[in-house]
Formats: structure tokens, sequence, C-alpha cells
């Protein structure tokens, strides 16, 4: 039995090769190029509908964020670059950061106030690799959106249903709460959101 070894790449020989205006998206998995599978209109829709909750409610409160349309997390200690669905990005740190300039990529914790994955049939990575990931950084607030319950019964509970769970920084790692229907979500970097679980997932539903 023969196996063929996949030629491991390093962050800077992936953003070398990344091909300018593709439709197409990738990261970079521990040395492993990566392309994402194309987003669902719903996953879209949702992913709209959290950008416009928080950009209101950042703005309301006058806090210098913003963001990007495409940026990347490199964790320090791995070949790694995660581009997630909401990535928003604390512009006071960027500063700081060696490789926001030429590269878009940020691996600060103090640059990352809240990063947001929506479950798509990929649902590992959010759950297993990105939530060690994005704990490694330090990274103090995690929300995966599985809205329509793909992750495994050990992530969501039995029976499988929409879930949004919320890993939060605590004392270096992260301590996780989940939503669901009617619950208000619990924010700790937006305390006053007013928002529940339902709204979020009726946000990828047709009018």
């Amino acid at each position: 039995m023969t196996q063929t070894l996949r030629k491991l790449v390093t962050f800077d020989e992936f953003i070398t090769w990344y091909p300018e205006n593709s439709q197409r998206r990738y990261e970079l998995h521990d040395g492993v190029i990566v392309e994402m599978a194309p987003p669902t209109g719903e996953h879209e829709q949702i992913v709209g509908f959290l950008v416009g909750e928080i950009v209101t409610e950042y703005k309301r409160l006058k806090l210098p964020y913003f963001i990007p349309k495409t940026a990347f997390i490199k964790p320090t200690q791995s070949e790694a670059a995660y581009s997630p669905d909401v990535l928003l990005l604390n512009n006071s740190n960027l500063v700081n950061e060696p490789l926001w300039k030429k590269e878009s990529t940020v691996s600060q914790a103090a640059s990352i106030p809240l990063v947001i994955e929506v479950v798509s049939t990929n649902w590992r990575d959010d759950y297993f690799t990105k939530a060690g990931k994005y704990e490694e950084v330090g990274i103090p607030e995690y929300w995966i959106v599985d809205y329509l319950g793909l992750g495994s019964r050990r992530f969501i509970g039995n029976p499988k249903q929409p879930t949004i769970s919320i890993y939060q920084l605590i004392e270096g790692e992260y301590q996780v709460r989940q939503f669901r229907g009617s619950d208000r979500i619990q924010s700790l970097a937006f305390p006053e959101l007013n928002l529940t679980a339902e709204q979020i997932f009726q946000a990828g539903e047709v009018a």
C-alpha cells in the first residue's frame, strides 16, 4: 500500500500563492491549503445580518472597530491562516500587527474582540480546529452559528437542533454557553446586544 504525502507549505508560501481576485476562498490548516466550500444563500444571509447588527452596535458605542472584507488570523505557533465569516478588528491595535499592512493578517488577541463562524458542511473545522486555534491566539469571544444543527451531538446535544455556541475566554481557556430559540445572546464584546438565537436563524429564511 502506498501513501501520497501532501506537500506542506508555510504561511509565507501560502500568501505568495494565494490567487488575486479569486472567486474561491482558501485557508491554510497546519501547512495544508484548504479550499472552502462555496457558501449557500442562507449562509450569506445570516452572515450579512450579523454584520449589520454588530456594525450598528459598535457604531452606537463609538468603538474603534471595523469588519474587513477579507483578512486572515494567523496563530503564531503554527503554519495556519483562517478567514472567518465575521472578523471584528480593533483598529487601535493594528499598528502592533507586523503582517497587517502588507498581508491583511492579524495574530494578536488585542486586535480581535470577536470572531464568528457560520457552520457549513465543514463543521468539524469550526468546532474542533478553529476553537482550539482561536483559544491559542487568546481571542476573547468566538461564536459558532450552527443554523442547520449540523454539528455532532457531543457539541450541540441530542436531539440535534439549530444552536449558537459562544466560547468566551476565561482564565486562558474557552468556556461555552449555548443559545437556542428565544434565548437572548449573551456577549462579552457587546453586553447590551438585544438579539435572540431565533432572530439570527430567521435571517436565513426567504421572505
